[in-house]
């Protein structure tokens, strides 16, 4: 595994792509309301990175290999859909739940940032959802310093999250992230503390736990993206790009309308 270390002028770099992608969802969130559709949102965030932020939405036409490029600039998933749902014409109604994930490449740079909306008036078991597996995502980040492991991180997210009930899917997970989208090493959000890569200053990469209200088992949707739960439960997923400073971390996507910083994050 090959990591790559960031200098300060390849942090700055990374500090103003995240700022941009956290600013994408800024201007998303009054929008994020019932009778819109994701097709909408999507040109709203394509048009703000290209033409204000003269930026590149990095998931459009993004190919992994033995995938079709990917038709969108974000990515849209609703209720069920765990991840890389694509933005269409169905609009939002009252009480869905979204994740909108934004990668901006700026200055040959990627920030990348996600977050859940509640669409209109949700559901208490909605909202408790969210409100979990953003705080299971935060738990994660603080294990963030210099001679922490990766398992730290998993196990930190994963505890947290099935004591309120919930499961933590383990086929995808956070990555790194600098000059390319995807970059070593994967950030598990599971796992046992203690073991993995060790964390050594100038490391970047996301923390971006997708916990869903039912089973953990996924499968992938006949567009070759869409990931859903296989029960159909409810799924939420919140993502932030971190590098791992001198003496601990530094979130790289936060922006003005960023959601608080939990207490367990404060000082």
């Amino acid at each position: 595994m090959t990591i790559t270390l960031k200098s300060a002028a390849d942090i700055d770099g990374m500090r103003v792509a995240g700022r941009l992608a956290s600013e994408v969802l800024d201007m998303l969130t009054p929008h994020v309301q019932p009778g819109i559709t994701t097709e909408q949102l999507d040109k709203l965030a394509h048009d703000h990175i290209v033409k204000v932020q003269g930026g590149i939405p990095a998931p459009l036409n993004y190919q992994p290999p033995g995938y079709t490029p990917y038709p969108k600039s974000i990515c849209t998933s609703i209720n069920h859909q765990v991840c890389h749902g694509i933005p269409n014409d169905r609009p939002l109604k009252n009480g869905d739940i979204v994740n909108i994930d934004v990668t901006v490449i700026k200055d040959g740079w990627h920030g990348d940032t996600s977050r859940m909306f509640v669409v209109g008036e949700g559901s208490i078991a909605a909202k408790r959802l969210c409100a979990i597996t953003y705080e299971a995502m935060w738990r994660g980040i603080v294990k963030v310093r210099p001679g922490a492991r990766l398992g730290d991180i998993g196990h930190a997210i994963q505890t947290f999250a099935e004591n309120q009930g919930f499961s933590i899917v383990r086929e995808f997970c956070g990555h790194g992230i600098g000059s390319r989208f995807h970059e070593e090493p994967q950030v598990l959000h599971y796992g046992r503390p203690g073991t993995l890569e060790e964390l050594v200053p100038g490391m970047i990469f996301t923390i971006e736990p997708m916990i869903n209200a039912g089973r953990r088992e996924i499968k992938e949707t006949s567009d070759g993206w869409t990931i859903v739960t296989k029960d159909r439960s409810l799924s939420a997923q919140w993502e932030h790009t971190i590098v791992v400073t001198d003496t601990g971390y530094e979130v790289l996507t936060l922006s003005a309308g960023s959601p608080p910083v939990p207490a367990l994050a404060a000082g």
